[in-house]
């Protein structure tokens, strides 16, 4: 694939089903600050965990098309479960390089693991996807990988509850199944949960090590742009795109709760 007609300059797409996706965001924007970004967050439609995987495919293709006409060079699936059923189809459909969040995630465990004993956290449909495990066993087969669903974690980070006590319980009633098969590294399979890393953190074992997907795909994006001569070099002065399918009255005060900054320009998409 040569991608030698595109410009450095052009900015990198994100969409996720919600806001979750501005985790990713967040940590490329740390590792990559001159790269510019157009995020879509398909908010009108969301969760995507509860919906067949045929309709996330149709999802994940339509926001690609709309990422492509706002011209840009990469295209990130900042959503476990759009990752887990649509990353091929989007890669099919698009001449653009195409990043998930499960595979830079499973990578990472397989490496920080020293027992080969992998807990994984993620919504039900991610967890029913078996996405993580396909991917680890695929690096590495003799890998046990022990999942578990943690609904509650979503509702818990949007209400800002991350030093509640309620949090903690949820979040001891989620791992101790996981703490029980001695796992040493825990994936935290959704882009909601590494908000909720430092109570988590607080929850486990010392020394289980907890692998942040969005960390891991900002090393994976700069690896990829580096690969096609993409990085930008001059310095980012536009602001970041934000897109999204339903402007509810809460978006963007989540948003600057994920993105640590002010986040008041955010365009709505009424898809035809």
């Amino acid at each position: 694939m040569t991608l030698s007609h595109l410009n450095p300059d052009l900015p990198i797409g994100v969409f996720d089903s919600g806001i979750g996706g501005l985790t990713v965001v967040k940590e490329i924007k740390r590792l990559l600050p001159n790269e510019g970004i157009v995020y879509f967050g398909d908010t009108g439609r969301v969760p995507y965990g509860n919906k067949s995987k045929s309709t996330i495919i149709d999802y994940s293709l339509q926001i690609t098309k709309f990422l492509e006409s706002q011209g840009v060079k990469l295209i990130v699936i900042a959503c476990n479960t759009a990752t887990a059923h649509a990353l091929d189809a989007v890669k099919k459909a698009t001449h653009l390089p195409v990043i998930g969040v499960v595979d830079p995630g499973a990578k990472a465990a397989v490496h920080y693991t020293k027992s080969k004993r992998i807990g994984v956290i993620g919504t039900v449909g991610t967890v029913n996807s078996k996405a993580y495990e396909k991917a680890i066993h695929k690096l590495n087969s003799d890998m046990l990988v022990f999942s578990q669903a943690a609904p509650l974690f979503v509702p818990l980070v949007e209400e800002g509850w991350f030093t509640h006590p309620a949090t903690s319980l949820i979040i001891r009633e989620y791992l101790k199944p996981l703490e029980n098969e001695r796992i040493d590294t825990l994936v935290l399979g959704c882009t909601h949960y590494p908000l909720l890393k430092s109570a988590i953190d607080r929850e486990v074992f010392s020394s289980i090590t907890l692998v942040d997907s969005g960390e891991e795909v900002a090393k994976d994006v700069k690896s990829v742009l580096e690969k096609h001569k993409l990085l930008r070099v001059s310095k980012r002065t536009e602001p970041f795109q934000y897109f999204v399918s339903d402007l509810n009255f809460r978006f963007k005060e989540l948003g600057k709760m994920f993105m640590d900054e002010p986040f008041d320009k955010v365009t709505l998409v009424e898809w035809q």
